[in-house]
Parts: C-alpha cells; sequence; structure tokens
C-alpha cells in the first residue's frame, strides 16, 4: 500500500508548521491594512494539513508514487484566503507575488475561467521554506483565494462530493450550476457598490461617523438628600 511505511508524524510536521507560519503572515498582513485605515482585500484566513487518508486517496487517484509525493502533491498544506469583493482576489494575487518569503511557482485562476460545475477560485501553488531545527526545507502550499460567496458554494458543493463522490444527478448538477451563477451576480452587483460598502465600513469600524445621530446627554439628576 502507498505510504505504509512512512512515518507520518515526521512527514506532515513541517507541512503543519508551514500553515500555521503562514495563517499568522496573512493575517498580520490583514492588520496592518487596518491599522493604516484602509480597506484589507483579505478578510478570513483559515489553513489545513491534508488528512493522510485524502492524501492516500488522492495519490491513488492521481497515480502519485511515494517518491514523488511531495512534488506532485500541492495542497498537503492548504490556505484559504477569503475576500470581500472579487477585485480583492486580484489585489491579494498580487501581494503574494511581491512577497521575498515566499515564491509563486504555479497559479490557476478559476474566476476569470470558471470550472464547467460553475466552481470559482484562485488557486495559487507556492514554493515556501520551513526552518528546521536541522536546517530549511523547502515544501509547496496552495492557497484558495475566493469572495465568502464563491465559498458558501464551494463549501457546499464539496459536502455533496462526499455523499455522490462527483457523479451528480443531473437535476442537482444544473441546480448547483445556477446557484453559483447566482452567486457570481451577488459579487458582481457587490463590485458595483464597492466604493460605497468601503466607506461605510470605514465610518462603522473606525469611528469617523461624527454625521451619525447620538443620544442626548442625561440630565444630572437632584439630589434628594
Amino acid at each position: 500500500m502507498l505510504g505504509m511505511d512512512r512515518d507520518w508524524d515526521t512527514f506532515l510536521m513541517p507541512y503543519t508548521q508551514a500553515v500555521e507560519e503562514l495563517k499568522i503572515k496573512f493575517r498580520g498582513m490583514r492588520k496592518q491594512f487596518l491599522q493604516a485605515n484602509e480597506h484589507t482585500p483579505i478578510e478570513f484566513v483559515t489553513g489545513r494539513v491534508k488528512p493522510i487518508d485524502s492524501i492516500k486517496e488522492k495519490q491513488v487517484r492521481r497515480f502519485i508514487s511515494d517518491e514523488l509525493l511531495e512534488q506532485d502533491m500541492q495542497d498537503i498544506a492548504g490556505l484559504r484566503i477569503q475576500c470581500q469583493f472579487v477585485e480583492d482576489i486580484y489585489q491579494v494575487v498580487d501581494l503574494l507575488h511581491q512577497r521575498t518569503d515566499m515564491k509563486v511557482v504555479e497559479e490557476r485562476d478559476y474566476v476569470t475561467n470558471v470550472k464547467p460545475s460553475g466552481y470559482r477560485s484562485y488557486h495559487v501553488v507556492i514554493d515556501y521554506p520551513v526552518q528546521l531545527v536541522h536546517g530549511e526545507k523547502r515544501l509547496l502550499a496552495e492557497i484558495q483565494i475566493r469572495t465568502m460567496s464563491m465559498n458558501f458554494w464551494a463549501t457546499i458543493e464539496h459536502s455533496l462530493n462526499y455523499k455522490y463522490q462527483g457523479e451528480f444527478p443531473d437535476e442537482l448538477k444544473a441546480r448547483l450550476k445556477r446557484a453559483a451563477e447566482a452567486s457570481f451576480l451577488l459579487d458582481t452587483e457587490m463590485s458595483e457598490i464597492r466604493e460605497e460598502i468601503q466607506e461605510a465600513q470605514q465610518l462603522f469600524s473606525y469611528g469617523k461617523g461624527q454625521n451619525i445621530p447620538q443620544p442626548p446627554p442625561e440630565e444630572p439628576k437632584e439630589d434628594k438628600d
């Protein structure tokens, strides 16, 4: 069997470290935008290391040998960045290209080149150095960048995949496709009023709403003594 003799705890430890480090870095980027009183293209950051059973299943499905596992399976370490607007996705991609602590080695734009199922997301594979006790280890990590609307659809579709193993009934497949189109229409509409939304969010978040009516001050109570 694939991976039968592998010490999985030792093998996955650098990937776990990479995910934790990358979550801290991307959340730090979000905080820097907010502290600068700027719109942040990063809304949420999550990450995970692929479960061992999923690794083995994908090895069989993609005919990946043990020897080529690290270079051929790009999503053992996976990060997901959620954005408010479609435009934010491409800003995040630009930010990834600018960083010197990681290198973009592959990217797939499923936002513009939507999959037949309706799936939309931007996938970036990075080469990332992890500092271990006995030296540096470079590994691959996949970053999926999508709007919150795209993420909702993808999460539902992923859950249904467990039930149908990718073989969706035609009616369900059509419904999912329509839902994906409706989801993207929502993103498109939000982009149309993006400037107004961002202005409102700044007023709400940074206490600049001086024009918001305030309750009148309480009158001092009379001393009854």
